[in-house]
């Protein structure tokens, strides 16, 4: 299971529950969340889903306590096309 909470302005806590649980601190801007989806769904499904995909590719262990949301395409560089994918069906 994968809970998302706002802490600050633009800042997500984003728990991952399995084996081991961990705790992650996320960062989106307000202009990448339009970019991703239009601002059709919520701040906190579009986390959801990113770390859907996150966790598709590696263990909740591997991903990193700390980042902001637009780091992942520096490791996965699909990580637009698909996650712009599953959010806009």
């Amino acid at each position: 299971m994968i809970g998302v909470n706002m802490v600050a302005a633009n800042v997500y806590e984003v728990v991952v529950e399995g084996d081991t649980e961990t705790s992650h601190r996320v960062h989106m801007s307000q202009e990448y969340y339009r970019q991703l989806c239009g601002a059709t769904v919520t701040h906190e499904y579009v986390m959801v889903q990113a770390f859907r995909f996150l966790l598709e590719r590696e263990p909740n262990t591997s991903i990193l306590r700390e980042f902001d949301i637009t780091d992942i395409s520096r490791y996965f560089p699909e990580f637009e096309a698909v996650i712009k994918d599953r959010l806009h069906p």
